[in-house]
């Protein structure tokens, strides 16, 4: 059952269904933009990063409102801590896909050609781990005892992502003698940055977990 009445909260909830549809959006614009870097489409990154930048401040703008929201609703004072904390995490994912792109496109970073199918795996499992997190995000609202089955495929996602992050790293430092140190370690750099979203995936599956619960008692 929803925790919200209707009545007095549907701005709220279709502000909380548009701030996960962006989230959603973002992820597509971020898969697209790593592949248009790799493939050095740079125009078409070019208009992904412009588009990442607007998705980051709709989503910012709509968590404002659902937390001011949120805070005049005294029947869910106790669950208030918990949708604040969960916002902030989402939110950061989209922080994330945003930063990355920014990065890239300020660091120009150069990515072997070979090494394009790693690293379009590696964004393909991280983006896999978040795309998990959001039903079980919007469940929590709506139908909250369907959250644990939801979430033991951002687990597995996260794993998965790990393993590839490694596999990166390992033919990097172990294969590639023709790089330089730096650039190595700079290729390490953003296996690890596109390796973080999956890890907030996780934190917030894990919070997910704990107000499932929360709420069975």
């Amino acid at each position: 059952m929803s925790i919200f009445k209707i009545s007095q909260t549907n701005q709220t909830i279709n502000n909380i269904d548009k701030f996960f549809d962006i989230i959603d959006k973002g992820l597509l614009v971020f898969k697209e933009g790593m592949r248009n870097y790799l493939y050095g489409n740079l125009t078409l990154f070019e208009e992904n990063l412009s588009e990442m930048a607007k998705l980051e401040s709709e989503a910012n703008y709509l968590r404002r409102e659902i937390v001011a929201s949120v805070h005049t609703m005294s029947f869910m004072a106790q669950m208030r801590g918990d949708i604040l904390k969960l916002l902030e995490r989402m939110d950061n994912i989209v922080d994330l896909l945003n930063n990355s792109l920014s990065q890239l496109d300020i660091e120009i970073p150069h990515i072997p050609a070979e090494l394009d199918p790693d690293f379009i795996k590696l964004t393909e499992l991280s983006t896999l781990a978040v795309e998990c997190v959001i039903p079980a995000a919007r469940a929590y609202f709506r139908k909250p005892d369907s959250i644990p089955e939801k979430i033991n495929r951002v687990y597995f996602y996260e794993e998965e992502t790990e393993r590839q992050s490694k596999t990166i790293k390992r033919k990097v430092f172990h294969d590639m003698p023709q790089l330089k140190l730096s650039e190595k370690f700079h290729l390490r750099y953003f296996a690890l940055h596109i390796e973080t979203l999956s890890e907030s995936a996780e934190k917030a599956a894990d919070l997910l977990s704990i107000m499932a619960l929360k709420r069975n008692f």
